[in-house]
């Protein structure tokens, strides 16, 4: 059966990274193709479930395939929906994939193919910078839903939208520019994400009742356009969940702030992470395929990352948190990317993934969006934690 064009246009204006987001948040299976006059045959990228599972480009395929297409500066594209018939040889995240090829980007691992390559900017890649030189690249999220906005918003250079420490349950998505997250130390400010259009600011947790404290300060990069959401609907929609979805959600907001705590601690180089593995035995591998997941009922976990320089203990998991194989996404954690150890006394209960699956296919796609944002944010604020 021919293949359905879903939507197509120039790299001109959307690029790479945008596109995988896209497609990754309307969780799209098909197959992308781009094509350029500066090179002999188009490149495709096949997606299944928003994910990219392979990819070719001339002699080139799988990450390979990916990375170089990053290099295009130019070119058409065009996405097909339909089933895919290919092997699934690419395991890492979409968020994993274009933080690697900006790095490769920045350090002329990939070849630039356009007309005067060399002075085109493919991806955005915020100016934000520490006193160490990393730059954070901007976070952008999928298609947004105007039918959850209630009002509009503007903000200006420089405004402070979310004071850390104080209390807000608001939930705001981001329609036009870019804001900067940071989080005060006796140091100073020290940046940990730069979000852009399609992105929230405020969390899951802001569905609960009571007040909720603000743990991150939001600044406003240039002009900034805020839709506010309607978050009566979405507690409506929150409160219809399941006991064990609804823990799932709160472990993982759970785990952005832990992990936020880390990399802050790692920035004024104040953790310890000399801690103590002996007598800890390893349940989940990095890399696994076990695609059980758990709920803590006794005892801890702990979430080793693996870096150049050696293992990173990240941050722990205690009781009620949800740890293993999470069915609708990729976080950046268990099983692909870190390693999970138990305490002795550790005790779990088992959760079903397809009753997961299933309950999240019922959500909006608001709410979908809002877990694929805290995923999303997890994942990079993990990858900064490993790079320092």
């Amino acid at each position: 059966m021919e293949m359905k064009s879903e939507f197509s246009g120039g790299l001109c204006f959307i690029s790479l990274s945008d596109l995988l987001q896209i497609l990754g948040g309307n969780h799209a299976t098909g197959t992308l193709e781009i094509t350029t006059q500066y090179a002999p045959a188009p490149g495709r990228i096949y997606f299944v479930e928003g994910s990219p599972v392979n990819a070719s480009m001339g002699p080139l395929h799988g990450l390979d395939a990916i990375y170089a297409l990053f290099g295009w500066t130019e070119g058409e594209f065009e996405f097909r929906a339909g089933n895919v018939h290919v092997g699934h040889v690419i395991k890492n995240s979409r968020m994993q994939i274009t933080l690697d090829a900006l790095r490769m980007l920045d350090d002329g691992m990939i070849e630039k193919v356009g007309p005067a390559a060399s002075d085109v900017s493919i991806v955005s890649v915020c100016g934000l910078e520490h006193d160490k030189g990393r730059r954070l690249s901007v976070n952008k999220g999928p298609l947004i839903d105007y039918t959850y906005v209630i009002a509009e918003e503007l903000f200006h250079d420089g405004d402070v939208i979310v004071k850390e420490g104080n209390y807000g349950n608001w939930i705001w998505v981001i329609l036009e520019g870019m804001v900067n997250i940071t989080r005060e130390t006796s140091k100073g400010s020290v940046p940990v994400a730069r979000l852009g259009q399609g992105c929230f600011i405020g969390t899951l947790v802001s569905l609960l009742h009571g007040d909720n404290t603000r743990t991150a300060s939001v600044t406003a990069s240039g002009e900034v356009q805020l839709g506010l959401l309607d978050t009566q609907r979405l507690a409506g929609e929150y409160a219809s969940l399941s006991s064990d979805f609804r823990g799932l959600l709160f472990s993982l907001a759970g785990r952005l702030g832990k992990i936020t705590d880390s990399t802050v601690n790692l920035f004024q180089k104040s953790c310890n992470t000399d801690v103590l593995t002996r007598g800890k035995q390893v349940i989940v591998e990095k890399g696994s395929s076990n695609e059980e997941i758990f709920t803590i009922i006794e005892g801890e976990t702990y979430l080793i990352g693996k870096t150049p320089k050696g293992d990173l203990p990240l941050f722990a998991l205690q009781k009620n948190d949800v740890f293993g194989y999470v069915p609708f996404m990729d976080f950046g954690h268990e099983p692909r990317s870190v390693e999970v150890l138990a305490s002795q006394d550790l005790k779990v209960d088992k959760l079903d993934p397809e009753k997961l699956r299933d309950e999240f296919n019922q959500l909006s796609g608001t709410f979908k969006n809002l877990i694929f944002d805290l995923g999303t944010c997890v994942s990079v604020t993990t990858r900064l934690a490993c790079q320092l």
